[in-house]
């Protein structure tokens, strides 16, 4: 008979497990709708030829930029506290899928009970024969406790630790892009920094060769004092900017190091003429890079927790079936020497139903802010979408306009180096004073040190465009 009961029990709580799901309230997820359309500035393209879907490997041609990415991604805190991060959604997720089952306790106990041998009305002693002063018993089994999901609660808490979860891939994506992108900015700074000093340090040679033409001049009478040190003070003050320049290169190194998680040391390069800037990035369309970037993903996916958390919190308002306890074991007061008979099983099984009525306002309160951290995190996703194209668009801009200046530039430095060549056989030839020489030095110098940021903005905006497109995820 036993055997039966719990077989009976077993048979009912399937039965409900198998038809109460159907009642649980279906509000499916949808993604917010999005306007792409001329999200970029000026540019409504139809051509889906992007960069982003360029390996980071393939868009950056420098070995040691290529060698100092893989190290980064390897080793940079960041990845490694971020892969941390995605293992503990995951345990969050595990932990609110088990939710759909029962806890499960191995549970023993001993009970004893004693009685006084004295009547406690008159305090006389009765006999020991006819009274049982001493009792004990003894069980062990399972207790289960469980709450069944009708209303699909639990189904959306699990679905809200899911969207946390893919919320964690997408983080660490953002770090990898983010941090391709650090890398070749500071890589390409570096070697720019190399490129001004390399610069200047000619121009030093430069002046120093004018420094002793004019001195020269000077004792020949062809020229003043104040022109040798006019002269002079110009070369100090070129040669004083390169003690910065020095400081700021091996600020750069070490900045490096931090992100490959390295000790800083001296940093291998090639060098600024090694680069090539490319004349055309293929962008895509804005719906493509939407797909792409990580934050973008993150905003959806936390409005996406939000919303399921919205559903759970107006599951609450619904009754809540629990199994509060559940036991099946074994049972005696005979001792155990014949604990483990068949005639010692039993079961147990107590449920009950709470329908929420009065919860001092806990549950509109959790609903209605709820409600609000959606709205919140809709706001948050449509703010990221157009900030994402902002982002594009000025990269773009900023891309185009520099490339305009190549040519003026090139041209301004051309005509500079001859300005500077011609004064100073003109100085030799006493046709041109000393603030001629100087004024041509200096001018080219700065057209010079222009011309070296103006391919470091060309080249740190391609890498820029990459980040913003959604490259370098694999």
């Amino acid at each position: 008979m036993k055997n039966k009961y719990i077989k009976g029990i077993i048979l009912s709580g399937l039965i409900a497990l198998i038809g109460l799901p159907s009642c649980q309230v279906m509000n499916p997820y949808k993604s917010p709708e999005i306007d792409s359309e001329n999200l970029f500035r000026n540019e409504n393209p139809g051509d889906t030829t992007t960069i982003a879907n360029i390996p980071w490997r393939d868009f950056f041609s420098d070995p040691y930029l290529q060698s100092y990415i893989g190290e980064a991604l390897s080793n940079n805190f960041d990845m490694l506290i971020a892969q941390e991060r995605i293992k503990q959604a995951e345990a969050y997720l595990g932990q609110a899928r088990a939710a759909y089952f029962p806890e499960l306790a191995l549970s023993a106990q001993v009970n004893q009970t004693r009685l006084s041998s004295a009547d406690p009305l008159t305090g006389t002693p009765k006999e020991r024969n006819n009274l049982a002063y001493h009792t004990e018993s003894y069980s062990l089994g399972l207790v289960a406790s469980w709450e069944l999901d009708i209303w699909g609660k639990l189904n959306r808490q699990s679905r809200s630790r899911y969207a946390q979860m893919l919320n964690s891939y997408a983080g660490k994506n953002l770090i990898q892009t983010s941090l391709i992108s650090s890398m070749a900015n500071t890589y390409y700074s570096l070697i720019a920094l190399d490129e001004q000093l390399r610069v200047t340090k000619e121009m030093i040679s430069l002046m120093e060769e004018s420094l002793i033409t004019t001195q020269a001049l000077k004792d020949g009478g062809m020229t003043t004092g104040a022109a040798v040190e006019q002269t002079r003070a110009t070369l100090a003050s070129t040669k004083a900017s390169v003690p910065d320049l020095e400081s700021n290169i091996r600020q750069l190194e070490n900045a490096i190091c931090t992100m490959l998680g390295r000790k800083p040391e001296a940093v291998v390069r090639t060098s600024m003429a090694e680069q090539s800037v490319p004349l055309k990035l293929a962008h895509g369309i804005p719906a493509q890079m939407l797909a792409r970037r990580p934050d973008v993903n993150q905003a959806e996916l936390e409005f996406r927790s939000a919303f399921e958390l919205t559903n759970a919190a107006q599951a609450s308002f619904y009754p809540s079936i629990n199994l509060t306890s559940g036991i099946i074991g074994y049972s005696t007061t005979n001792g155990l020497s014949n604990f483990f008979k068949p005639e010692n099983l039993f079961a147990s099984i107590a449920g009950g139903l709470t329908q929420p009525i009065f919860a001092r306002k806990q549950l509109i309160t959790q609903y209605k802010a709820a409600k609000s951290n959606q709205q919140i995190a809709l706001l948050t996703f449509q703010q990221t979408v157009l900030s994402a194209g902002q982002e594009v668009s000025d990269i773009l801009y900023t891309y185009e306009s520099s490339l305009k200046k190549n040519y003026d530039r090139e041209v301004q430095v051309e005509s500079l180096i001859k300005a500077v060549y011609y004064t100073q056989e003109l100085q030799k030839a006493g046709e041109a004073n000393y603030l001629e020489v100087l004024t041509a030095q200096q001018g080219l110098l700065q057209a010079q040190l222009s011309q070296v940021s103006d391919k470091l903005e060309q080249l740190q905006a391609t890498s820029n465009l990459y980040r913003a497109l959604g490259g370098g995820i694999e």
